[in-house]
C-alpha cells in the first residue's frame, strides 16, 4: 500500500471513527487511539491486511498511530476535524475529535466497516484507563520499546497456552502442506 494511499485511508477512518462515536461519552483521544489500532491489527488478522497500513508505536498509555498528530492537525486546519475539549469530573480533559465533513467510506470494503465498528463496541464503555490496561496486555505493546513500531505480524501472537485440539489442527494442516512440526 502507498504512502498517500495509507494517509488517506487513515484520514477517512479517522473521520469515520469521529462519527461514528460522535454522541459516546467516554470517546476521547486514548480511546481514538485503541479504536484504530484494533480495527488494523485485527483486521490485519481476519482479513489479512491492516484497513490503512499506518505504522503504529508503543505509547506510555498503549499503542497509537505515529501519523495521527500530524494528520489530525492537518485535517483540523483543513476544517475537515475539529478537537473539543472536555472537562470530565476527575479533573482529567478529555479531547474529543468532532468530524466536520462525512467520510468517504468508498475506499473501504464492507468487512473492513464492520469490523471497525465491532471493535468501537467492544471498547464504547471502556474508560480510558480501562482500555489503555487493556491494550498493554497485546504482545505486540509488550515486545516494543516505548517510541518503536509495533509490527503487524505481533497480531498473530498470543500469551495464551496452545490447547492439545488446536496443536492437532495446526499438525494436520501443515502436514497437508509438506511441512511437519515435531510431536511433544
Amino acid at each position: 500500500m502507498a504512502i498517500v494511499e495509507r494517509e488517506d485511508r487513515f484520514r477517512e477512518l479517522l473521520l469515520y471513527v469521529a462519527a461514528k462515536c460522535a454522541t459516546h461519552p467516554r470517546f476521547g483521544a486514548t480511546k481514538l487511539n485503541k479504536i484504530l489500532f484494533y480495527s488494523d491489527f485485527m483486521a490485519y488478522l481476519r482479513l489479512g491486511s491492516p484497513i490503512t497500513g499506518v505504522e503504529y508505536q508503543k505509547l506510555e498509555h498503549g499503542p497509537a498511530p505515529r501519523l495521527l498528530t500530524p494528520i489530525k492537525r492537518d485535517m483540523i486546519e483543513k476544517r475537515e476535524l475539529a478537537e473539543q475539549p472536555k472537562l470530565l469530573f476527575s479533573g482529567r480533559t478529555q479531547k474529543r475529535l468532532i468530524n466536520l465533513r462525512q467520510p468517504d467510506l468508498s475506499i473501504f470494503e464492507p468487512t473492513q466497516i464492520a469490523l471497525v465498528d465491532y471493535v468501537i463496541d467492544r471498547l464504547q464503555h471502556m474508560t480510558a484507563d480501562e482500555v489503555s490496561e487493556f491494550s498493554h496486555q497485546e504482545i505486540g505493546w509488550k515486545v516494543a520499546f516505548l517510541g518503536e513500531t509495533i509490527p503487524y505480524a505481533t497480531a498473530f501472537l498470543t500469551s495464551r497456552s496452545v490447547r492439545k485440539a488446536d496443536r492437532e489442527r495446526a499438525q494436520e494442516a501443515t502436514a497437508r502442506h509438506g511441512h511437519l512440526l515435531p510431536q511433544t
